[in-house]
């Protein structure tokens, strides 16, 4: 017997449950099913495959290699799952398609919402969902199916084969601080300078820190060890405006939040180039408003470098 003819929907859920608890007992009573009933489907079902999905320990569960791997499926199913619901009720509601996309530091303040206004004007029917957070986390989203739509600074850490991607435009690196830092009065600031203060940085890891710090190897520097570090364009917009603290910022967030004068950009050169790059996955049965949504990138980004 095939063993994926034995998978029902609510088994997707079942092995969901047990990733997440790795305890039989739990996972029996939030499913409203018996322990037996759920350890008896689970033997059941590595009968039939033939491999282990869980080893057993005193203190519960925990997944094999296969069992990750089967896991891992059963997340991208539920997501879909979730997403045609989504997509369902909109069309229920007289909406268009559905576009969920995920915005980075980088696009957040900029590309995103100029090329959400640009596609409402052509879809104005169109449910747009947008969810803010730095890029590996968003990637690992767009890999579930949880995001149809990834923009923020390129990073050639992702390699599935599955997912898409397209550079939209170059982006420098700011210092950046409050409007009325004190450093804001001079004409040119040094690295030293800043080393005076304390640093508000993204996460280790994420593009926009890998950038900074190769600048400030190539300055012959370190991060200093006097930092905070934070994934939220929110908060560090209340450090930064409440305390002397240097933060770094992309250079259309930066512009951006300088014209409302959320922060001032500091004149300091930092040297290298990043870019900013759009991310999705390749899908003969994605939405239209998803294609739609790409164009709209395109466009804005394609007037930031007319203007350049």
């Amino acid at each position: 017997m095939d063993w994926t003819h034995r998978l029902r929907l609510r088994n997707v859920k079942m092995l969901l449950s047990l990733a997440q608890t790795r305890n039989i007992s739990h996972s029996a009573a939030a499913l409203n099913t018996t322990q037996p009933g759920l350890s008896k489907w689970l033997k059941d079902l590595e009968d039939d495959i033939g491999l282990p999905l869980f080893e057993r320990h005193a203190r519960g569960l925990r997944p094999t290699a296969y069992g990750e791997v089967l896991i891992a499926h059963a997340r991208r199913i539920d997501a879909q799952l979730d997403r045609a619901s989504q997509e369902m009720a909109a069309l229920r509601e007289g909406n268009a398609g559905q576009v969920v996309i995920g915005a980075s530091g980088a696009s957040a303040s900029d590309t995103v919402p100029l090329a959400v206004l640009k596609l409402l004007e052509k879809i104005p029917q169109a449910r747009v969902r947008l969810v803010e957070n730095t890029v590996d986390v968003l990637m690992s989203q767009l890999a579930l199916g949880k995001l149809d739509i990834v923009v923020g600074r390129s990073s050639f850490d992702h390699h599935d084969p599955a997912t898409l991607h397209e550079t939209l435009y170059m982006e420098p690196l700011h210092m950046v601080a409050r409007p009325r830092h004190p450093l804001m009065q001079r004409k040119f600031v040094e690295w030293a300078d800043l080393m005076e203060y304390r640093w508000l940085l993204w996460p280790k890891g994420t593009p926009i820190r890998n950038s900074l710090e190769a600048a400030l190897t190539a300055a012959g520097l370190t991060v200093p060890s006097n930092h905070i570090e934070s994934n939220s364009v929110t908060i560090n917009l209340t450090l930064l405006n409440n305390t002397n603290m240097i933060g770094v910022a992309s250079h259309r967030s930066a512009l951006r939040l300088s014209q409302m004068k959320a922060m001032g950009i500091l004149p300091i050169r930092i040297s290298g180039f990043g870019s900013v790059s759009m991310y999705w996955r390749q899908d003969r049965l994605r939405n239209p408003t998803v294609d739609a949504a790409l164009d709209c990138l395109r466009q804005v980004a394609s007037k930031f470098s007319e203007r350049e």
